[in-house]
């Protein structure tokens, strides 16, 4: 499982970038760059919605700040493309159908919903330096105010700079 301060392993994935096309992304295409890699457990879902539409709405913020946003589902790429054009969704969304990349992270396993253990993904998100290295996680977190709390830490890091 990787945690803060190891470094990600190279991985592909079929996606849905920026404009919609659908193309597999690998993260080798944003060394250099800094990334905000969020796992979420579906598409079209109340707290998946909210999460999804609380990063689009600070997109602009994130990429003055020099993030790229990409979020992370076992859902289609076809599921993906519906989820982006109902909700004007402005970021990468890869499909982890077998749930490769989930598991590396640590992101697929036992979770708790309305009292019942069931095996999903764990909503959870990963901050990548332009090395490529996890600097920051956050794991099992409630969707509602989690791009807040994402934000602040991001202003927090500016500031040590």
């Amino acid at each position: 499982m990787l945690k803060e301060g190891d470094k990600v392993p190279s991985f592909c994935l079929p996606g849905i970038d920026e404009e919609v096309n659908e193309r597999e992304i690998c993260i080798d295409e944003f060394k250099g760059k800094k990334v905000i890699l969020y796992f979420y457990p579906k598409d079209n879902t109340p707290g998946c919605t909210q999460e999804a539409c609380d990063f689009r709405d600070n997109l602009n913020l994130l990429k003055e700040m020099g993030y790229v946003v990409i979020g992370v589902s076992p859902d289609s790429t076809a599921s993906h493309k519906k989820f982006k054009e109902k909700y004007g969704l402005n970021f990468i969304l890869l499909s982890d159908k077998d749930k490769k990349v989930a598991e590396m992270f640590g992101v697929y396993g036992e979770k708790k919903a309305y009292g019942k253990v069931t095996k999903g993904i764990i909503r959870s998100t990963f901050l990548i330096d332009e090395e490529g290295r996890i600097i920051k996680e956050w794991r099992n977190v409630k969707a509602k105010g989690h791009v807040a709390k994402v934000i602040e830490t991001l202003k927090s890091l500016e500031e040590k700079q």
